[in-house]
């Protein structure tokens, strides 16, 4: 596991937490659509990095 599969994993867990404080407050939809969007490609971007893949 390198650095940068790390910083995109640890990103990706720190906007789901954001989808889930957002989804509390009640924030437009389309604002958390967008954030989780993100996450879920930050997520697969680290996860894809892992060179377990190979």
């Amino acid at each position: 596991m390198n650095g940068l599969s790390t910083v995109l994993i640890v990103v990706g867990l720190f906007l789901i937490g954001g989808v889930i404080s957002f989804a509390k407050q009640q924030m437009p939809k389309s604002l958390i659509t967008l954030l989780s969007i993100g996450a879920a490609m930050c997520l697969v971007a680290g996860v894809l990095r892992l060179e377990v893949w190979n």
